[in-house]
């Protein structure tokens, strides 16, 4: 059977989709090897012969889930002028992403996971994330470059660690308490916006 171009590396991109949710939703220790295939829809063997292990499958899943995050925010910044920021803070902390840790964001549900993993994989996280803090710096307005990243991560840190709490918060109504003082903390630690 021939197959068009361009099959191996879609089937590749399915998969590493797949495999993030899977990450995303249940921990590198919540799932194994068979979960994720299964969730890619595949063998274990074809998993293997993908990816070669577990830990370059989790790789994978946390590059895929943050160039989602590089794409977005230029996306944030060009479709809500000077109010990018807010845009950005209210999608990040409403209800539709806190309730969905599958297709949620991976900076929240994986960075916890890369403190446990090997300085390879701490690059590759450190980079990436260095790239978001540069893209959301160049929509502030104000001060010097230094300033603006370091407004750039108390933004990224502040909804990190909000989404979090409120993830793990029982009622709707301390999840959404939560969600609107971090909301109003994170917006304010950014400051003024560029319009894009």
């Amino acid at each position: 059977m021939r197959y068009k171009p361009g099959h191996k590396e879609e089937t590749r991109q399915k998969m590493i989709s797949a495999v993030s949710q899977g990450f995303r939703s249940h921990g590198y220790a919540g799932i194994g090897v068979d979960g994720l295939a299964k969730a890619a829809g595949v063998t274990s063997g074809a998993f293997y012969s993908h990816f070669g292990s577990k830990d370059s499958a989790f790789v994978a899943a946390l590059e895929f889930g943050l160039d989602e995050v590089i794409d977005a925010v230029p996306a944030f910044q060009k479709k809500g002028g000077k109010r990018w920021i807010v845009d950005f803070a209210d999608y990040y902390l409403g209800k539709a992403h806190r309730d969905d840790l599958a297709c949620g964001c991976a900076m929240t549900s994986l960075s916890p996971e890369v403190v446990r993993t090997n300085p390879q994989t701490h690059e590759i996280y450190e980079s990436k994330m260095d790239r978001i803090a540069d893209l959301l710096a160049v929509g502030l307005k104000g001060g010097s470059k230094a300033n603006r990243r370091a407004r750039a991560w108390a933004f990224l840190g502040i909804l990190l660690g909000g989404l979090t709490i409120a993830r793990a918060s029982k009622s709707d109504k301390i999840a959404d308490e939560v969600a609107t003082a971090i909301r109003k903390a994170a917006i304010a630690a950014a400051g003024d916006t560029l319009e894009a």
